[in-house]
């Protein structure tokens, strides 16, 4: 049986000289332009994919600002107010976790940072747990159950993670996990965009004969991990750039018997 732990990479071998000046202007620039745009886009998410399913009951909105109303407006009572919950709970962990990554107001505001982190982890734990409630009734069927599934769990467990290193003062540990569960919240805005490029491309294709509603589910079908993997993977490769801990595969009797030979 093999387990998932994190280890620190050996350090890269001293570089004979510093980057130069302009190289690091055009580092910073380009970190803060990356920031922004998460920002921006997770901000645009909550305004225009959230709030409009909070103006009322399901079976009052608009399907064309809350699509997914109708579907869920014919489940069980404690779905739709998981639906709600989630919302919510994702809504607050798009909204705050992009500041959490601001290096500035990480050192000028540690208490500022130390409450929103908080906050930002309620989000996740509350939306977490209401998106595992939802999954078996999602519109895409099997594979939105286990793609939003798995989604689901491993935002609540990442999140998880980033509590508990920070919490023994593993301040590198709950970077690395701060970046994976954040690359897990910015799916939300990753299904969109990602649906909407699968259905203009099926349009592109199809010409006269594109069938919106076909093309739309087999988009939604897609997204269901499409939204997230990518992702993930690009958040453990953000976590190996920076020197982070990163995750590996470890067989505990191989660990177990390279522990005897040290002794």
């Amino acid at each position: 049986m093999t387990t998932l732990s994190t280890e620190t990479p050996p350090s890269p071998p001293a570089r004979p000289s510093r980057p130069s000046r302009s190289a690091r202007r055009r580092r910073r620039v380009t970190a803060r332009t990356g920031w922004f745009a998460v920002l921006l886009t997770s901000l645009t998410i909550v305004a225009y994919s959230a709030v409009p399913y909070l103006m009322g009951s399901l079976e009052q909105l608009d399907p064309d600002r809350a699509p997914l109303a109708p579907a869920y407006a014919q489940t069980p009572t404690v779905v739709q107010v998981a639906l709600v919950v989630h919302i919510v709970g994702a809504a607050v962990a798009l909204f705050v976790g992009p500041f959490q990554f601001w290096a500035a107001s990480r050192r000028r505001f540690p208490g500022l940072h130390r409450w929103l982190g908080r906050t930002y982890l309620a989000g996740v734990w509350v939306g977490g747990v209401a998106s595992l409630v939802m999954a078996p009734y999602n519109t895409a069927g099997m594979i939105g159950f286990l793609g939003f599934g798995t989604l689901g769990a491993l935002w609540v467990w990442t999140g998880w993670r980033a509590y508990r290193a920070i919490r023994t003062g593993d301040v590198r540990s709950h970077q690395a996990w701060m970046i994976r569960n954040f690359s897990l919240t910015f799916g939300a805005v990753m299904l969109r965009t990602w649906t909407g490029t699968l259905v203009a491309a099926q349009a592109f294709a199809a010409g006269d004969a594109f069938d919106f509603d076909a093309a739309f589910e087999n988009a939604y079908d897609a997204v269901t991990f499409l939204a997230w993997v990518p992702n993930l993977v690009i958040a453990e490769w953000m976590v190996r750039r920076r020197g982070l801990p990163t995750l590996r595969i470890v067989d505990p009797v191989a660990r177990a018997a390279q522990s005897d030979e040290r002794r």
